[in-house]
């Protein structure tokens, strides 16, 4: 393939009950070797993803809105074009203020065998806004077990 060129509006978007906000991914049914990216728009309190660090590294930018960083157990303020590099082996979570952010991570070789990618830790603050586990885990199963099935539909014009 010599590039990829798609328009997010024509992609599926996807919705986990419980306030994973709403997201897409520019890559859809192709694995991507070296990074993955999802663009995830985000209501008041909602998170792009529960407590957690991985052993890779990822990057975000909030394209529009504000919200809640939680990193290292302290909250930081985001708002639009704030960019946030997560080094490897650092927690973080981001809450919707709201805000529309795009995340990119790296893909090591043990995210594609599934195994080693990293974990949940409990972390009080990341308890206190409904994005951290009781119990450290590495488990994505467990970390998101009171989400339900994601709802997919066509893009319905949230990003304007």
């Amino acid at each position: 393939m010599a590039g990829l060129i798609r328009n997010l509006t024509e992609t599926r978007w996807a919705r986990l009950p419980g306030g994973l906000g709403w997201r897409t991914a520019p890559q859809q049914d192709d694995w991507w070797e070296q990074i993955g990216m999802v663009v995830c728009a985000l209501a008041p309190g909602e998170t792009l993803a529960m407590y957690h660090r991985e052993n890779d590294q990822e990057d975000f930018l909030v394209v529009s809105g504000e919200g809640t960083l939680i990193v290292e157990g302290e909250e930081r303020p985001l708002r639009q074009w704030d960019f946030f590099h997560c080094p490897r082996g650092v927690a973080h979570a981001i809450l919707g203020g709201p805000l529309v952010v795009i995340a990119v991570g790296a893909r090591g070789h043990e995210i594609a065998a599934g195994t080693g990618w990293g974990t949940y830790p409990v972390d009080p603050v990341a308890l206190k806004h409904g994005v951290g586990v009781e119990e450290a885990t590495d488990d994505p199963d467990v970390a998101y077990a009171r989400f339900g099935e994601p709802e997919r539909k066509p893009y319905d014009g949230w990003l304007e």
